[in-house]
């Protein structure tokens, strides 16, 4: 019996979807969204944070104030409490994504051999 590889992964999708970790996460963000001085410092935050990001992705150079700037953005966002428990929410569920990309992946790399070989 051939199991159907994409069934199996909304079952999984289903599964994050129930997980205490999700839920945390999701009411940790209600909770932002809901407090418009946290929604507004939170999307200032993430505002930053894409641009870096985007610039770095294409390959320009990021300056010393736009260090500084993102710096400051974070120093901001881990002194507002809900902002806080939402990043470590956000982190736990990363960290349980990066788990299973392992796990998923596992064939592939024993198909080719690690990449640490």
């Amino acid at each position: 019996m051939s199991a159907n590889v994409y069934d199996l992964g909304y079952s999984l999708e289903k599964a994050l979807r129930e997980s205490d970790d999700f839920k945390t996460l999701k009411n940790l963000y209600d909770e932002v969204n809901s407090d418009s001085s946290a929604r507004t410092l939170f999307e200032s935050f993430r505002d930053v944070q894409l641009n870096l990001q985007q610039k770095q992705m294409s390959g320009q150079e990021i300056t010393q104030d736009e260090i500084e700037q993102a710096q400051k953005s974070v120093a901001l966002v881990q002194q507002h409490d809900k902002i806080s428990k939402l990043m470590e929410a956000e982190q736990r569920m990363s960290m349980t994504i990066a788990e299973l990309n392992k796990i998923i992946m596992k064939p592939l790399e024993e198909l080719y051999g690690s990449l640490e070989q």
